[in-house]
Order: C-alpha cells, then sequence, then structure tokens
C-alpha cells in the first residue's frame, strides 16, 4: 500500500478493538516495541462486536478510525478479530494511503500455513465465525487443510467478569473444547483477542498433542516487520500512552488490569 502522507518515526500508533480486549495487543505492542507511543480506543458503548451485524461493525470501525487518523496516527491495528474480519478491507479502500493497516487475523493465517498442519480448530466469537474469513483464506492457500471452526461467545464476556482460572470458567471452556468436532486437531487458534487470558486454561485441557496460538505475538511482529520496512521504527523514548473509551464505567477501568498488566487511566470520548 502507498501512503499518500509522509509520516514520521515519532507518530503514534492507533490500536482499537470493541471494548477491553484489545489491550491485550496494545500490552505486546508496549513491550516488544517500547519506544512506539500508543493512542487506544475502546468502543465499549458498542461491546461486544461478536453479535453485530457486519454493518454495524463498519459502521463503528470507519468513526473510531477517523478518530485515531485525527491524532496522526501512521499506524491503525484492527485489534479485534471481528472487525478486522468485518470491516479490514473497507477501512483500507476508505482511507487510501492515509495511514498503514494491520489486522490480526493475516499474521494468524500466515503462521498456520507456515506449520503446515493437517487439521486445526479455531475459536471466536459468533461474528468472526459467520464472516468465514479464516476458513477462506486458510482453504484459498492450503486447500487440504481441515479447519473446525466454533463460535464461542461466552468466553468474551466470561473473561471480562474476571472469571477465567476458576471453576466457572473451566466448566465452559471444557463445554466449548469437547466439540466432536475438534478431534484430531493438532492446533487451536484463538481468534479473538480475549483469549489469550485463557490459554493456560485451553492448554491445560488438550495437554501437549495441541498446539495453542493467539494472534498477539504474531501480530506484534508484522507490525514490527512493516514499520522497519518503511524506516518507521521510533528510536527515541516515546511520549505517554492514551487510553480512550466510547462509555466509562469504573468497571472498565478495573477491568483493563486485567488485560493490560497495570492500571490504566481511561479517558471518556463521546465518539457517539
Amino acid at each position: 500500500m502507498t501512503l499518500t502522507k509522509t509520516p514520521h518515526k515519532k507518530q503514534p500508533i492507533g490500536v482499537f478493538d470493541s471494548g477491553i480486549g484489545g489491550l491485550t495487543v496494545a500490552n505486546a505492542i508496549n513491550r516488544h516495541l517500547p519506544n512506539e507511543e500508543i493512542i487506544y480506543f475502546g468502543d465499549t458503548a458498542h461491546l461486544p462486536y461478536g453479535d453485530k451485524s457486519a454493518d454495524a461493525i463498519r459502521y463503528y470501525c470507519l468513526k473510531i478510525v477517523k478518530f485515531l487518523l485525527e491524532r496522526d496516527c501512521k499506524m491503525i491495528v484492527i485489534a479485534c478479530n471481528s472487525a478486522s474480519s468485518a470491516a479490514y478491507n473497507v477501512l483500507v479502500d476508505f482511507f487510501p494511503g492515509e495511514a498503514i493497516f494491520v489486522n490480526v487475523v493475516d499474521p494468524l493465517v500466515e503462521t498456520v500455513i507456515e506449520k503446515d498442519y493437517r487439521k486445526i480448530g479455531i475459536i471466536a466469537t459468533k461474528a468472526t465465525i459467520r464472516s468465514d474469513v479464516y476458513q477462506r483464506k486458510l482453504r484459498e492457500q492450503q486447500p487440504t487443510l481441515k479447519v473446525a471452526a466454533l463460535a464461542t461467545p461466552l468466553l468474551a464476556p466470561m473473561i471480562e467478569e474476571g472469571y477465567f482460572h476458576n471453576k466457572v470458567s473451566q466448566v465452559v471452556i471444557e463445554n466449548y473444547l469437547s466439540n466432536k468436532n475438534f478431534e484430531g486437531i493438532e492446533a487451536l487458534l484463538l481468534a479473538c483477542t480475549h483469549y489469550p487470558l485463557i490459554r493456560s486454561d485451553i492448554e491445560g485441557f488438550f495437554g501437549k498433542g495441541v498446539e495453542v496460538l493467539d494472534s498477539t505475538l504474531f501480530t506484534v511482529k508484522d507490525i514490527e516487520n512493516r514499520l522497519r520496512k518503511r524506516d518507521l521504527l521510533n528510536d527515541e523514548k516515546r511520549k505517554d500512552h492514551q487510553f480512550y473509551v466510547s462509555d466509562y464505567t469504573q468497571s472498565f477501568e478495573e477491568t483493563t488490569r486485567l488485560f493490560y498488566n497495570e492500571h490504566l487511566q481511561l479517558d471518556h470520548y463521546a465518539i457517539w
């Protein structure tokens, strides 16, 4: 993609999600690229995106990206699988050349293709599974790969309420992962940015026979490669990160610690 604007290294990276699950991606960026300034937007007024229509998700994303571009972001990271699957192509077309766009789907797909599995499983929100984006992209590159995809709508709200690593989460996780379609899988894709928080629970269910993959690390590697290729990696100390939400509650701010590993101050911005 050719940028129509001339970006510079010190510009921030914009990251957005339907809520606060995308903070797992923001946290990975902060750890691996500590010089990069992050402007995060969580659309908490409309969470979760997983049960919204594709048209609704696209509308929300267009508004959020406009907000981030107005803050001079050199890159926009769609830190949400539902938004990546529904809106990525629309955003690239609607804002041609205005920033580098990164989604969380493609890095995970590329990793699966490189590993040459015979059968994999995918768990995600209803919107991501309904979009068929993972299945379609994987079939295009590896037609013989068997893919078992399952919508797991209870997981994201369960995680946001802090129910993981306990008996409640164990029952829900086991109920989903016991699906007979997952028999014989070699890897399970965690196609939601909330799910890294329950990765150890999922690994415990399957044991060593199934590799569990989430998109956070692969997405950060993609971000780094793209910035390095354009000589846009910030080589100076960054400014403070900024975290915005479209609807503020105290519980949102308290829950951010689960996803970011430290307390964050959320600024309410009434984008709608």
